[in-house]
């Protein structure tokens, strides 16, 4: 879809939106319109009870001599209420609405909108992003695509400042191709999307200047990285590391690190999964989706920070060479794992892909992403990710970028009495606790692989795949993750 900015005007023929504050008359071009089709707008307004409230929408023909084909009232509620994202829900819902009605040309107007939270142009560039993210449609193994919705080709934003919404959505835009191509690894199959396929398409961040290093089984096995082999050792795909680094900062400065968990499918191994739902277990890559598409979108956008993103990529299958429950297995920091369930698999891949990012980067701070525990569902359901730190200063920054993007994240306890859940008769540790507090003792495991470096973990099982259906996403793979982790970069990390 292609998106412009231009100054007010009626716009051209096609579907026309006017973005609406709840309680207020018609102003603007609103009022004239209405002036022009003897108070249609008014009417249609009070004969729907449409008042403006947030996520409301009023839907017209367009009245004789007016050049649209229909005409759109977003309602975005009260003035001092505005925010991003109600902005972008009101884009989102505009894209849905003209898919439906199979419109392929649309412009909106912004000229009614004031708030003391936003500018005029960043609310336009907002509206815009919305719809941007809407559009994402991932059909490409559709040999017979249904006839049900429209593609909106283009669409016109117009607003009263015209050059600082296409400099501020210019951002956002590099912002929205990081979270597409997340959204297109989580979406796709397990038989395409394999590890060395997944490293793959890493690779090709190098258009937009990122370096990227790609470690093969041997290369790991002399690095002892055998928590992180030993989850790929029953699938006959060779496991992967992934290496990415933006160098957009002052030479010398220490990275920001991100690092993923990439299991491209998950059986559960010899552990394995009930077969109900299974097929979801393509997108147990979520983390390592989300580094690559946050690595994206920072060096697209050329921002001002050294940034690592590490991913391990593995498969785990039930094979006669796969690991077995009560096996032992020495990770590269030294320490060893009793293995009590193959199926708390991901732990074990981060093991490994934290101690080597800290040990060769040195970061400022790791956040790792993993779709980890059904458990943290449980909690927190699909609306907050989980939140496990050993620092404040963090935790308090990536909330309040949570907060802002509207990727939330809820921070959970750890401490010593959740650590001694996942003590081992047999050897440094064991892969589980028990069904209490799973999602805590997880990332205790996790903070064992963590020397002196501030840490962050998120738990995204519930919010990047089978994620809710809102005005800016349909589609299963949400791309959580890319927004709240540049935000806290741009916030607190970019020189």
């Amino acid at each position: 879809m292609n998106i412009s900015f231009a100054d007010i005007s009626l716009g051209k023929p096609g579907a026309l939106a006017l973005v609406v504050a709840e309680g207020a008359s018609p102003t603007g071009v609103a009022a004239d319109l209405d002036r022009k089709t003897g108070g249609a707008i008014k009417r249609a307004m009070k004969s729907s009870n449409f008042t403006g409230k947030s996520g409301s929408v009023l839907e017209l023909v367009a009245p004789h001599g007016v050049p649209a084909s229909r005409i759109l009232l977003l309602g975005v509620g009260k003035s001092a209420d505005l925010t991003a994202t109600i902005l972008e829900n009101a884009g989102g819902e505009l894209i849905g609405r003209l898919e439906r009605a199979k419109e392929p040309s649309a412009s909106v107007v912004l000229d009614a909108i004031q708030s003391g939270k936003l500018t005029a142009g960043d609310a336009a560039a907002r509206v815009a992003f919305g719809a941007k993210l809407r559009s994402y449609r991932f059909d490409k193994y559709k040999t017979k695509k249904k006839d049900e919705t429209g593609t909106v080709k283009t669409l016109a934003v117009s607003t009263k400042a015209a050059a600082a919404a296409r400099k501020a959505y210019a951002t956002l835009e590099k912002i929205a191709d990081g979270m597409f191509l997340t959204r297109d690894l989580v979406n796709e199959p397990p038989n395409v999307l394999y590890p060395v396929e997944f490293a793959k398409r890493a690779k090709t961040l190098a258009k937009v200047g990122v370096k990227v290093e790609v470690l093969g089984e041997a290369q790991m096995k002399k690095l002892g990285m055998g928590s992180l082999l030993g989850v790929g050792q029953g699938s006959i795909r060779e496991s992967q590391l992934v290496v990415m680094r933006w160098n957009g900062g002052k030479p010398g400065d220490k990275p920001v690190a991100f690092v993923g968990k990439g299991v491209c499918f998950d059986t559960g191994g010899i552990s394995l999964k009930p077969p109900a739902g299974m097929e979801d277990m393509k997108g147990d890559m979520g983390g390592a989706a989300c580094v690559t598409g946050l690595l994206y979108a920072l060096a697209a956008r050329k921002a001002k920070v050294n940034a690592v993103g590490v991913i391990g990529v593995v498969e785990n299958m039930p094979d006669g060479n796969a690991q077995r429950p009560g096996d032992i297995v020495t990770s590269m920091s030294g320490q060893t794992i009793e293995i009590i369930n193959t199926d708390a698999e991901g732990r074990l891949v981060l093991a490994d892909a934290l101690h080597y990012t800290e040990k060769r980067f040195q970061p400022k701070f790791m956040v790792d992403l993993a779709t980890l525990t059904g458990a943290i569902m449980v909690a927190l359901g699909k609306e907050y990710a989980g939140l496990f730190s050993n620092d404040d200063k963090l935790s308090k920054q990536l909330s309040e970028a949570g907060e802002a993007e509207n990727e939330k994240v809820w921070r959970l306890p750890m401490g010593p009495a959740y650590d001694k859940m996942i003590n081992s008769q047999f050897a440094d540790m064991k892969n589980t606790g028990s069904r209490d507090g799973g999602s805590i003792t997880a990332a205790q495991f996790l903070l064992r692989f963590v020397k002196n470096t501030k840490w962050a973990h998120l738990d995204i099982a519930g919010t990047a795949m089978a994620s809710p259906q809102t005005p800016i996403n349909h589609s299963w793979g949400s791309g959580w993750g890319v927004r709240l982790l540049n935000r806290l970069v741009a916030d607190h990390y970019e020189g």
